[in-house]
C-alpha cells in the first residue's frame, strides 16, 4: 500500500500511525496537497490528503474509510474501533469531533492566510466551534478513569484526539488555550511519547 499526503496534516498522520501500529506495510509519499497538487490529482481529483493506494491500484479517501478498511484487514480482536454498541458509536462520535476539531483549525488558518483582512465573523465562529469541541472532549475525557479514551488499549478515538491537538497547537500556538482543557493535555502528552507517535510525526509546513 502507499499512503500520500504528509504527516504535518492530522488525518494522513492518523492512518500512518494506524498502519504502523497494525504492522501493515506501506510506502509513504509524503507530497503536498498544494506544491504536489498535479501527481496527487491522479490518485484523488479532490487533490486531498490522504489518499491509500491499495495493491491492487484502487484508491481510498478520507482518513475514516481508510481506517474502517484497515479495521477490517485484522483480527476483530485487534480493530482499533470498537465492534460492539455501546462503545462503537461512542468511539465513533470521538473521532468525529476530533476530525471536525482539525477541520476548523485548518479554515482558521486559511482564512488568516489567504485574506489580507481575515473575517473576524468567520474567524470568532472557528474558534467557537474549535473550543466547544474541545470543551466536550475534555469532558468527555474526564470522566473516564481507563488509560486511554475506551479500555486499556488504544484506539482510533484516541489517535484522531492526540492528532488534531497537535495540528491545533502546531498552527495556532497561543491562540487556542489548550492550558484550560487538562485531561486533553494530558491523554496527548501520553500518546505523544509513545514511539509510533514520535516515528509518525512532522512538523507543520505552512503550504505555499
Amino acid at each position: 500500500m502507499i499512503l500520500i499526503g504528509q504527516f504535518d496534516s492530522p488525518f494522513v498522520r492518523r492512518v500512518g500511525i494506524a498502519l504502523t501500529l497494525y504492522g501493515l506495510p506501506f510506502e509513504h509519499r509524503p507530497w503536498s496537497a498544494f506544491s504536489d497538487a498535479d501527481k496527487l490529482r491522479a490518485y484523488n481529483p479532490l487533490t486531498r490528503v490522504p489518499a491509500l493506494v491499495l495493491d491492487d491500484g484502487d484508491v481510498l479517501i478520507d482518513s475514516h474509510i481508510i481506517l474502517d478498511y484497515l479495521d477490517n484487514l485484522v483480527p476483530a480482536d485487534r480493530a482499533m474501533f470498537p465492534r460492539s454498541e455501546p462503545a462503537r458509536h461512542q468511539a465513533l462520535k470521538v473521532a468525529a469531533l476530533a476530525a471536525g476539531l482539525a477541520d476548523k483549525a485548518v479554515s482558521l488558518f486559511y482564512e488568516k492566510r489567504l485574506h489580507a483582512q481575515a473575517s473576524d465573523i468567520w474567524v470568532d465562529r472557528c474558534r467557537a466551534q474549535i473550543g466547544g469541541v474541545l470543551a466536550m472532549l475534555e469532558a468527555d475525557r474526564a470522566s473516564r478513569s481507563s488509560p486511554y479514551w475506551f479500555g486499556d488499549h488504544i484506539g482510533h478515538a484516541d489517535i484522531a484526539v492526540a492528532c488534531a491537538l497537535r495540528f491545533v497547537g502546531d498552527v495556532h500556538p497561543g491562540v487556542i488555550p489548550l492550558e484550560r482543557f487538562p485531561a486533553l493535555q494530558a491523554h496527548a502528552a501520553k500518546l505523544e511519547a509513545l514511539p509510533v507517535f514520535q516515528k509518525i510525526a512532522q512538523a507543520f509546513i505552512a503550504p505555499t
